[in-house]
């Protein structure tokens, strides 16, 4: 059984903020979940002429990881994505015109910013630095894109040489990426218990939910509460990909809907993505009936900003 419930934010001082932004997508189990593109410099990269658009449906965006462009419709209309510099503009025009939102890593695949096994700030800065001269602040102030999704997993140490990304370095990392787009919501995929309660530039936590993780009504009750203590926003998520029962197992319909349900009981989250796409299992008709009623849940949820 689904219990409903409610929570009530607190407030705390934030950097000022002047866009009203929403979001897209989900993550991986205790794996590096980006894929890598293009390293090509882009300087003084202008606009493209926007397309006959459809409009975002309202309520928070729902869709995926590795989820290609053509897929906005009327199942989903969110995603991650991971658009190099030199086609970032022209992805945001599609993706708008399709009525669809979307978190940006915009640092790429973390293969890029290591030294040697542990994460390097200054590699990481500088995948940031390549968009300098990329121009899509209208996206950003429309809400098309709905935030920044800044790293993945930082309290894994598996993932970075056995030492854990600090919550100081990202701090340190959303007080860089303010100073580039300021009005651009900071996420990490991780637990909002891992983040500290006195962040000012990281904006959004992440709750990816898998079946082994206990019953699914309580952990999504307490990611909730736990993102209102440390004041921050919450994107919700299934692993539908290794998240079902017995562990490691694809989820069925059944579950897709039922863990779905639980994680949008409340209306605190802004954006609800997935771990993640791909065509054979999103092919299947009751996977496709399962999402199109989460879809609906989705859209009946007040649209808010991931903005902390």
């Amino acid at each position: 059984m689904v219990h409903r419930f409610e929570f009530f934010s607190t407030a705390r001082l934030r950097v000022p903020v002047c866009a009203f932004l929403v979001l897209a997508f989900a993550g991986c189990d205790n794996q590096q979940s980006l894929s890598p593109e293009s390293d090509q410099a882009v300087s003084g990269v202008e606009a493209v002429p926007e397309l006959a658009s459809a409009s975002f449906a309202g309520g928070i965006p729902i869709g995926n990881f590795n989820q290609p462009i053509t897929a906005y419709g009327a199942t989903f209309n969110g995603a991650h994505e991971n658009s190099g510099p030199e086609s970032l503009v022209r992805d945001l025009a599609q993706i708008k015109a399709q009525g669809g939102k979307v978190v940006l890593a915009l640092s790429g695949s973390p293969k890029y910013y290591l030294d040697g096994k542990r994460f390097s700030m200054s590699k990481w800065k500088a995948r940031l630095d390549r968009f300098k001269n990329v121009n899509f602040s209208s996206y950003i102030n429309d809400g098309t894109v709905i935030g920044h999704y800044m790293i993945d997993e930082p309290n894994d140490p598996a993932n970075w040489g056995g030492q854990p990304v600090s919550t100081s370095a990202l701090e340190e990392m959303g007080k860089y990426s303010k100073q580039l787009w300021p009005n651009l919501a900071t996420i990490v995929r991780v637990d909002p218990k891992y983040l500290s309660s006195s962040h000012k530039y990281v904006d959004a936590a992440w709750a990816q939910y898998l079946h082994r993780r206990g019953d699914v009504g309580n952990y999504a009750r307490t990611m909730v509460a736990e993102a209102q203590k440390k004041g921050v926003q919450l994107i919700v998520g299934l692993n539908v990909l290794k998240g079902g029962n017995p562990n490691g197992t694809p989820m069925s319909s059944s579950e897709v809907e039922q863990f779905g349900n639980a994680l949008l009981a409340t209306t605190y989250p802004c954006a609800f993505i997935n771990w993640k796409y791909t065509s054979s299992y999103m092919a299947s008709s009751s996977i496709k009936s399962a999402m199109g009623n989460l879809r609906k849940k989705a859209e009946n949820r007040p649209t808010k900003s991931c903005r902390a």
